[in-house]
């Protein structure tokens, strides 16, 4: 079997767990990795059995090279997006696609041009259960969605010690915790409702006005702490904490709690659907379940088993009922859908996939958020 040879640029958190998914697809090769140096790409390809250290450079030029992974800082994704479909490569960008509209507009443009296949890293919708949420909705189970309820809670930045260059805008833009957590949050409610949101309302606040960086370098979610004088005083001005009225094309609505500043909560995604039939309820930090709420009868529990679900959701539930699938998993499910259009060369014309258009989307609506928040006023999407 011939394999896709891929390329990711990125060794933070997110990129070693895209290679960690790839790895568990048969047809899938990483075979080139890019830092921001040869030095810390030749150590973090050693480190991750990667044959191909390079710069971003190099990595274009590499003609076996189908597709490209961006698991870099957020500034970033706009540019190398744009450079590896110039390039003629496929390309899975992390999310958000750009810092600004105009940026990620170019990027949808470009790509439907190019035909190639492009992709956002919204890996929370291949939960089995939230694509059977889904597809409760699509089949009528549901009934109309009278309202939505959502929360992404953590703690990586709850004391003023914790920092990450996700607190600086011009690595990672104005917003932080509506863009960085939200936006999977808001993804996921429209995928699974089939709504839109048209206008927001927003309240942010940020705990920690002043934060201390450290002088050295530690990896994301490390929980490593410094002595005093290997820190210094940074003021912050993106929010570590967001409440967002929704309203929803179907005149009904919704509200959204994000926070990284949540003791305990490590990675907790929640969504309360209520409808006119029944009520679902899941909470990412036991995606293996779903609760299903009644008026007129027994509320029930939904495991995730693919004797179970609906027959469409089958395709991304790899083990039997009662053996967990997790974070992990969701991305692999995602990049089995991307590769399979790889494979065909280009863009399906419907995919099933996150696109540059659902990044787009999902900047869109962070920007209203934002502008919302410094109007203190009901903001049009």
């Amino acid at each position: 079997m011939s394999k896709i040879k891929v390329g990711v640029v990125g060794t933070g958190f997110i990129g070693p767990a895209h290679i960690e998914a790839l790895r568990r697809l048969p047809n899938i090769e990483v075979v080139a990795l890019c830092e921001v140096n040869i030095e810390l790409a030749t150590a973090k390809a050693a480190q991750l059995g990667i044959e191909r250290p390079c710069t971003f450079d190099q990595l274009l030029a590499m003609e076996d090279i189908q597709c490209v992974h961006i698991c870099t800082p957020n500034f970033l994704h706009y540019s190398q997006s744009k450079a590896v479909l110039l390039a003629g490569k496929h390309c899975v960008c992390e999310k958000p696609l750009a810092t600004n509209l105009e940026e990620a507009a170019e990027l949808v443009e470009l790509a439907a041009k190019s035909g190639l296949v492009n992709a956002v890293h919204f890996n929370l919708r291949y939960y089995p259960l939230v694509r059977q949420m889904k597809m409760m909705k699509e089949k009528g189970e549901l009934g109309e969605i009278y309202s939505v309820i959502g929360s992404y809670l953590q703690d990586w930045l709850f004391y003023a010690t914790d920092y990450n260059w996700r607190l600086e805008p011009d690595k990672s833009g104005d917003s932080r915790a509506i863009a960085d957590i939200g936006s999977h949050l808001l993804d996921l409610i429209e995928y699974v409702t089939g709504l839109k949101t048209v206008q927001v309302m927003a309240d942010f606040n940020t705990v920690h006005k002043n934060r201390k960086k450290p002088l050295k370098p530690i990896e994301t979610y490390s929980g490593k702490m410094l002595q005093a004088e290997d820190y210094a005083d940074v003021p912050i001005n993106t929010e570590d904490h967001a409440n967002v009225l929704l309203r929803f094309d179907n005149g009904n609505r919704g509200s959204i709690t994000v926070s990284q500043v949540s003791a305990g909560r490590k990675n907790q995604l929640k969504v309360e659907i209520s409808g006119s039939i029944k009520t679902l309820a899941w909470n990412s930090e036991a995606p293996n379940e779903v609760w299903i709420g009644a008026r007129d009868g027994a509320n029930s529990v939904l495991m995730r088993d693919p004797s179970l679900v609906h027959e469409e959701v089958r395709s991304l539930i790899t083990y039997p009922g009662g053996h967990n699938e997790g974070f992990g998993d969701t991305s692999k499910q995602l990049f089995k859908e991307v590769y399979l259009a790889v494979a065909e060369g280009k863009q399906p014309e419907s995919p099933k996939f996150p696109t540059f258009a659902d990044g787009y989307r999902e900047l869109l609506i962070c920007e209203r958020i934002l502008e919302s928040s410094r109007s203190d006023q009901w903001v049009t999407v």
